[in-house]
């Protein structure tokens, strides 16, 4: 284990490594409750998609700890989903034709991964989206355990406000958030999973945490329910071309953020880039056959990272954890619905990516206001796709009109001008 991952080399332990990994899962277990109810909508059967979804995680985390050797897991996208379900209900196709637009959308992503364009489409971004980008999601990632907890709670004069303290669920939640923020500061090793196992224990002694039974046996999964024809029939090719181009940057992006995080990139580079790029577009492709929508990789890595997840080993242990999943969907689905226990981590992860924030020179105003535009449009518009697009246009727009043109890479215009085409034509959010 120590050969094959490096730990010493990465300054982690299996133990550390074994903790990151349950951190990461128990803050993304969400979605294997949350995604089938979301394509249940569309008409998908609930356990046919429960099923496709741990198997598209457990393919794409795997290859990604095995081949890649990172920290980040992969699952079926939220956003991508909704998108789903709003497919089938605007063109009023059935949902395996639109299975059959994922399943189009992945075999290109694959064919995109295996050719050098994503890798130069890293190494092409300036260091000041990269960090915009990393700030950016984390400010998504708190927003989001901010809302799951109740904390802040939408209002129509303002967008949001602060929430009612009188309610359970947001009190638990404001008791997990201090004290994982004592432990943090008491240096306690493994204070992000100590504290969702402390704030679940609480919650369970006051009734705000339900199991409906221990073990079950997981249903028989579903093979090849889609309609390849029925996409060239009805026209989808926007909607293939929506899928592709949402999940290569949405992916890309929080590949970003979680190994400039993490501090594994080098030199403003990804290393073994084509191995984890080709991980969610393997998700992606086989979880179309099963039932799901399109696979990313996945911002609540960062709480796994936070934690101390360094090498592929965290990865390896998320996969084997959705595996047992199969199994134990009854505490699995108590646990998702209690936000308490994970929406402190997310809050206190979004913190941690903000120390990017210093290393953009916000003297250079080309440099600095694309980063910006970035980190204020994430949360707001609650899509990592949208934030990454804005950047993409403003910063070669930037540049250009500052009579820097020439600093920016080819690739950029030309990315540039697809967000915009994009966005006007084609939006998926």
């Amino acid at each position: 284990m120590e050969k094959f991952f490096n730990l010493k080399e990465h300054g982690t332990t299996p133990r550390t490594e074994f903790i990151a990994g349950i951190t990461t899962f128990l803050t993304m277990v969400y979605i294997i409750i949350v995604n089938p109810a979301i394509l249940s909508s569309a008409g998908v059967p609930f356990e046919q998609v429960f099923m496709a979804t741990i198997i598209s995680a457990v393919i794409g985390t795997l290859y990604m700890g095995l081949f890649a050797k990172y920290p980040i897991a992969i699952a079926p996208g939220m956003g991508m989903n909704a998108y789903f379900a709003s497919v089938v209900a605007t063109h009023g196709v059935p949902y395996q034709v639109v299975f059959g637009t994922v399943f189009l959308a992945g075999v290109l992503f694959v064919i995109l991964s295996l050719t050098s364009i994503r890798e130069v489409l890293i190494k092409a971004i300036p260091n000041s989206l990269k960090y915009g980008i990393t700030s950016g999601i984390g400010l998504f990632i708190a927003f989001i355990g901010l809302k799951m907890s109740g904390i802040v709670v939408p209002n129509p004069d303002t967008m949001v406000t602060f929430g009612d303290l009188h309610q359970p669920v947001t009190i638990l939640s404001l008791f997990g958030l201090f004290l994982t923020l004592i432990l943090l500061a008491r240096k306690i090793n493994g204070a992000l999973f100590i504290g969702m196992i402390i704030t679940g224990v609480v919650g369970y002694f006051f009734n705000l945490l339900h199991f409906d039974g221990v073990v079950s046996m997981p249903p028989t999964p579903v093979f090849f329910d889609l309609d390849i024809a029925g996409v060239f029939s009805y026209g989808l090719y926007t909607v293939v071309f929506a899928f592709l181009l949402v999940t290569i940057f949405d992916t890309t992006g929080t590949m970003i953020g979680v190994a400039e995080q993490a501090g594994l990139m080098k030199e403003g580079k990804f290393p073994r880039a084509k191995n984890a790029l080709m991980a969610d577009a393997l998700a992606t492709t086989v979880g179309s056959t099963f039932g799901t929508s399109p696979s990313s990789a996945y911002i609540e890595s960062s709480a796994g990272v936070a934690a101390g997840g360094r090498t592929g080993l965290t990865a390896v242990v998320v996969a084997i954890l959705f595996i047992l999943a199969m199994f134990f969907s009854p505490i699995i689905a108590a646990i998702s619905s209690l936000p308490a226990i994970t929406a402190p981590v997310l809050i206190i992860v979004g913190c941690f990516m903000m120390e990017g924030l210093s290393r953009i020179d916000w003297k250079t105003f080309d440099d600095a206001f694309p980063a910006f535009a970035i980190i204020l449009t994430m949360p707001l518009t609650s899509s990592i796709a949208t934030g990454i697009a804005i950047g993409f246009i403003t910063y070669p727009l930037m540049k250009l009109v500052s009579g820097k043109g020439k600093e920016v890479h080819p690739i950029l215009y030309v990315f540039g001008v697809i967000f915009i085409i994009q966005m006007i034509f084609f939006p998926a959010h």
